[in-house]
């Protein structure tokens, strides 16, 4: 379905002109990566540079926060939890507070630190923040920093994203009404004050966008793959409706905020990337609340998948892996259930699809990795921030994993991998 599956693989020997544009890609290769090369275990990350993109991977032991800079510099923030814990003992820092130091370094790199996008997958608070006691309040706008109004409190932004702008009275009642109350509140000040906020639409390749030299790289693109019960069909803008409307169910039978949850899918070239936030294949009534398997069979083979959910129960389920069989699978998980063992089971049984695959986690609790046992072993990293690095033209990528507590230290390295 679409042209992922349709391109992705052939079984056909390859051809001398193939062979060719092969040895051509891997002397681009060494050249264009001659700066990184040099980097090693113990030094510094290496900074953004035009025509790579990155999907930084953030440790903050407090939820779960994506960053991303696409190859022509445009900045994209992917969510920006804070949960009222400390599960890591790194750092004692609010979850907000590490993020803007992360990207505010990462964006050295950048003629200014501004984001361009802000996209909030849904509403809770492991993924934009919650009001507790002891935060503090916005010296300009009547809300409380946490999480996602912390980042957008002091980086300037310009377009934010969610699945309810600007309908959030649509919102099923949930326990986190105080959370969503002051998101509202900040969003709205942000928006009297220049911002633009934006409904997330299912289907769209265009509202995730290059702004600065698109025309450079035509062959990147960001699609808007799920949302509000609404999964796209894998054909042009197409969308169906896989979860009943609200107005024929009771809020008990409705679906929760994980399985409304926003997904996207990057692809650069051959290079795909699938963050599907918290969806799941776990409906509370029924077969219709399968939105991962759906989401899965639209999407195809990647080559790097985010674990939906923190790959806790009900996550990663076997029709799902079949049908994207990531080589790199990446855990942003805070809690002592993330990952489920059978999920993380199911993600390196080679029984689904063949092949190697390669498992990160950005916070591996202790007692989960003993529960875990020789599984965890066979992770290839436990804790740090992991980023995804695409080199030019999407042929290939690297995995690199930074101290969690010295955030741009290099922790290890792994790749190059070959997009497929």
């Amino acid at each position: 379905m679409g042209r992922i599956q349709a391109n992705k693989r052939s079984n056909n020997s390859p051809s001398p002109r193939y062979i060719s544009r092969r040895v051509f890609l891997l002397f681009a290769l060494a050249i264009q990566t001659a700066v990184f090369a040099q980097v090693k275990v113990g030094e510094s990350f290496p900074l953004w540079t035009s025509g790579y993109l990155d999907i930084h991977h953030i440790h903050t032991g407090r939820g779960e926060s994506v960053f991303a800079i696409l190859p022509d510099g445009t900045t994209l923030l992917i969510d920006a939890g804070d949960v009222n814990l400390s599960t890591d003992g790194s750092n004692d820092r609010i979850a907000g507070e590490r993020i803007v130091d992360y990207i505010s370094h990462m964006m050295d790199a950048l003629p200014e630190k501004r984001l361009d996008y802000i996209f909030l997958t849904h509403f809770h608070p492991d993924h934009m923040g919650d009001v507790r006691n002891g935060l503090n309040t916005s010296s300009v706008g009547n809300y409380v920093r946490s999480g996602i109004t912390e980042v957008g409190d002091q980086i300037p932004f310009k377009i934010i994203v969610d699945r309810s702008w600007p309908y959030y009275k649509e919102l099923r009642p949930i326990a986190e009404e105080d959370n969503i109350s002051n998101y509202i509140k900040f969003v709205r000040w942000q928006v009297d004050n220049g911002a633009t906020a934006e409904r997330f639409e299912v289907g769209s390749n265009s509202q995730f966008k290059l702004r600065y030299d698109a025309d450079k790289y035509p062959e990147f693109e960001i699609r808007n793959l799920a949302a509000n019960g609404q999964v796209w069909t894998g054909v042009q803008h197409e969308v169906y409706d896989l979860v009943p409307s609200k107005d024929v169910m009771t809020d008990d039978e409705y679906a929760g905020e994980d399985l409304l949850s926003a997904a996207i899918h990057i692809s650069y070239g051959k290079f795909d990337y699938l963050h599907g936030s918290d969806i799941s294949h776990v409906a509370p009534k029924g077969t219709w609340g399968d939105v991962e398997t759906v989401v899965g069979l639209a999407v195809g083979p990647v080559e790097v998948s985010k674990a939906n959910n923190h790959g806790s129960h009900g996550t990663m389920g076997e029709a799902f892996l079949k049908a994207v069989r990531p080589k790199v699978v990446i855990i942003q998980n805070w809690a002592a259930d993330q990952p489920d063992h059978r999920v993380l089971q199911r993600m390196m049984d080679r029984s689904l699809y063949p092949g190697e695959r390669d498992i990160f986690a950005t916070n591996l609790l202790e007692a989960t990795r003993i529960v875990l046992g020789r599984r965890a072993a066979q992770m290839k990293s436990q804790r740090g921030h992991v980023v995804t690095r695409v080199h030019p033209g999407g042929e290939f990528y690297d995995i690199y994993i930074l101290d969690e507590v010295d955030h741009f230290t290099v922790k290890a390295i792994h790749g190059p991998y070959e997009s497929r």
